[in-house]
């Protein structure tokens, strides 16, 4: 079974939900500008419904280190996910100055994007493979996109990596046959509106990526 995200929560029975069903990382969204964002306050009452041996993730777009220190005297996150125009530099630094492991996302689209996956895998801990936004689009993810998993066939990384974009409970299997992820990563793909997670959807997403 693929390790399974369930990112943008932000009721507590959602959180109770995915944690029941075997998700392994559950993702909070720090980024005003999503319908999936959650404040620190609310972050931290959600953080305290997560259950031992559940990652908390963070999921920052370019932070500063101001928010990114404020965040984490509140919450206790496992893990942060960088999702913005970060360079490797720039995850270095996040990594050196929280001291937590740092996901980085990289959006694919075609075969010229698949190098940063390499630069990025010399510095990140963990790679999420995500499809690159449209030009113009208000969200660096969580667009319901998916891209052309056949470039990822055959490829290995320095680091464990993780498939997002556009996956739903009828696809995700197939997807990870093709492309051998050892973890998914969902949004989108288990709300019935921008923002409004569903419980049903969310069993039946971590159900199909076994």
């Amino acid at each position: 079974m693929a390790q399974v995200k369930i990112c943008g929560l932000r009721r507590p029975e959602h959180i109770v939900a995915a944690a029941e069903a075997g998700a392994r990382y559950v993702g909070l969204v720090f980024f005003p500008k999503s319908p999936r964002a959650v404040s620190i306050d609310e972050a931290a009452e959600l953080a305290a419904h997560v259950p031992v041996g559940v990652a908390r993730v963070g999921l920052f777009v370019d932070p500063d280190d101001a928010l990114l220190t404020e965040t984490l005297a509140r919450v206790p996150l496992d893990i942060i996910q960088l999702h913005g125009s970060e360079s490797p530099d720039r995850v270095a630094a996040v990594k050196a100055l929280t001291g937590l492991p740092v996901m980085k996302s990289v959006g694919l689209s075609g075969p010229d994007d698949l190098p940063a996956l390499t630069d990025y895998g010399l510095v990140a801990d963990m790679l999420l493979v995500d499809a690159k936004p449209p030009k113009g689009a208000d969200l660096p993810g969580g667009n319901g996109l998916a891209f052309d998993w056949r470039l990822l066939v055959g490829r290995k990384w320095l680091r464990p990596w993780m498939l997002a974009g556009g996956l739903t409970a009828q696809n995700v299997a197939e997807a990870i046959r093709l492309t051998g992820a050892p973890a998914v990563d969902v949004s989108s793909g288990v709300e019935i509106e921008p923002g409004v997670k569903d419980e049903a959807l969310i069993r039946a997403f971590i159900a199909a990526a076994g």
